[in-house]
């Protein structure tokens, strides 16, 4: 593990690490993005954990104070960790999976600091997602990253926020469809004896959704009507 302290600048915690590269002794600054007032420990918790998963990139440039200087993945790492704590669990989980499963996995073999990141960039990615998913999943993502480089120039570690320059995809406009009385039958002839043959019947003849027919308790049942 390396070592590694938290350092006051500006009223906000920054992580300063220690550690060794060809024999040489290098300090890396790493913005938590947290005030000081009121975060100690969560700042703390955030250094251990950074401590333990840091490898030093053999890089010969010296090690620099500049907040911008931090990793965009890194920086969205620690962003969703600040985030989790002003959201709702089920934003927080999907921001987490469309970071870390999509976001992520794209930005990271750029090697883009913070402040290197440009309008091109997202836009690009942008693009490539959707060659496989719908512009509605490229909006969450959007979303995602507007929030986090919002967050960045709110806490100065950015002067001015990327995504404001890049176009999000336009709203994908919904189709409904819905089954002949032919289509219903064969559904039916398809499912019986099967353990989603009572959900479908219930969904075709009162109209409900999934989650409504998985949530039917028995209070719920009229016997007598």
């Amino acid at each position: 593990m390396v070592a590694g302290h938290l350092q006051e600048k500006k009223g906000y915690f920054y992580m300063v690490l220690s550690y060794s590269v060809d024999g040489k002794r290098k300090t890396k600054w790493i913005p938590t993005g947290m005030a000081v007032k009121g975060n100690k420990k969560k700042a703390e918790a955030l250094l251990m954990e950074t401590r333990q998963n840091f490898e030093p990139e053999p890089e010969t440039e010296e090690a620099t104070e500049l907040s911008g200087e931090i990793m965009f993945v890194d920086f969205l790492t620690m962003w969703l960790e600040i985030a989790k704590s002003t959201i709702k669990l089920t934003t927080y989980a999907s921001y987490a999976d469309m970071t870390n499963k999509v976001i992520i996995p794209y930005f990271k073999p750029l090697k883009r600091r913070l402040s290197e990141l440009t309008a091109a960039d997202i836009q690009k990615f942008y693009l490539l997602q959707l060659e496989r998913v719908s512009a509605n999943s490229v909006i969450h993502y959007h979303a995602v990253i507007h929030r986090a480089m919002k967050y960045a120039v709110k806490t100065d570690l950015i002067v001015s926020n990327p995504v404001d320059k890049v176009d999000r995809p336009k709203k994908n406009s919904f189709q409904g469809s819905f089954y002949t009385e032919d289509d219903i039958q064969d559904l039916f002839e398809a499912a019986k004896g099967t353990k989603l043959e009572l959900p479908i019947v219930l969904a075709a003849f009162y109209g409900l959704r999934r989650s409504e027919v998985l949530g039917l308790k028995w209070d719920a049942i009229d016997f007598q009507r």
